[in-house]
């Protein structure tokens, strides 16, 4: 007998003890836990079916607390030039940009259901690791505010390099069934900040993204979270993040100024619909505007005052 139909059998004997039969035995609701983490409580489970008892499992097994008590206490070591909010200045260049991309993106909210955000580029080495990681670190410097940063590039994961921080356990871990939720997940230097690092190598990253338990894993850990930030492979040379996109809300393509070609770059566009495509962030960027920016922001503090030399 499977650990759900033992819990269901369980939820079963106290909806009799209520109209009058007998009492049932005590309910455990680790049981609906690891039911949970193996997969074996499927994924459109019925309230009505499971329950009470069983719905109010669930309910605890995915609550704040549980985030916070059972996700990994990891020490980052993150990258300083590629982390612009963990360097201790809030007011490096660049991160400007990223609080403008948040604006964009709330007002964006006010339209239309955007929380789970995937983040890809036509190529590599264009800067969607970048991207995604300071989008992440941006959304959790308003207060109170909780994001979590997934790295869904299997293929080349680079994200656990740029916070410093171990690989495995990771995605491919719970996408094969081999990690809960939970033990998967980081929380490190940056408060209201989690991160699910890639895993550890896989033969095909394409069949394991798309056999359903990335889908699952977004559906009970979307309440506790604000913003969920996917970091994707690179559109044009896999699938990969075509299939990302399906489970969430929006997509955000990174460009890299004068270096990705035109046609490339139409290519991967096409690989979503028009309403998943939220933006496009030009990134590598080396104007006039950039250089006014950065003579702004560096003749004022923080405070607004004229630093010295003004």
């Amino acid at each position: 007998m499977s650990r759900i139909h033992e819990a269901l059998k369980k939820a079963e004997q106290e909806r009799a003890t209520a109209q009058g039969g007998a009492a049932p035995a005590d309910f455990d609701s680790t049981e609906v836990s690891d039911a949970l983490s193996s997969g074996e409580f499927p994924e459109n489970g019925n309230a009505a079916v499971a329950g009470p008892s069983v719905v109010s499992a669930i309910s605890s097994s995915f609550s704040l607390e549980a985030l916070l008590t059972r996700s990994r206490k990891v020490q980052w070591k993150p990258d300083a030039a590629a982390m612009l909010f963990m360097n201790g200045n809030d007011s490096t260049r660049g991160t400007e940009e990223y609080r403008t991309l948040r604006s964009r993106l709330y007002q964006m909210r006010e339209k239309m259901t955007l929380k789970k955000l995937l983040v890809t580029s036509a190529l590599p080495k264009e800067g969607k690791s970048f991207t995604s990681a300071n989008l992440a670190q941006v959304m959790v410097k308003q207060h109170g505010r909780r994001a979590l940063l997934i790295d869904g590039d299997l293929r080349g994961p680079r994200l656990h390099q740029m916070l410093g921080t171990a690989s495995s356990p990771g995605l491919s871990d719970y996408l094969e069934g081999k990690s809960d939720e939970f033990s998967i997940m980081q929380q490190g230097s940056l408060k209201n900040l989690f991160f699910i690092p890639g895993g550890r190598e896989i033969e095909d990253p394409s069949e394991l993204i798309g056999n359903g338990r990335l889908k699952l894993l977004l559906q009970r850990v979307e309440a506790l979270f604000d913003w969920i930030i996917v970091d994707s492979p690179p559109a044009v040379a896999v699938s990969d993040a075509s299939v990302l996109a399906t489970v969430c809300d929006g997509v955000v393509m990174v460009v890299r100024s004068a270096e990705t070609p035109f046609d490339l770059a139409q290519k991967a566009r096409q690989e979503f619909p028009d309403r998943a495509l939220v933006g496009i962030v030009l990134n590598g960027t080396q104007d006039a505007a950039r250089t006014y920016e950065r003579y702004y922001y560096e003749r004022y503090d923080k405070k607004g005052n004229k630093t010295q030399g003004e």
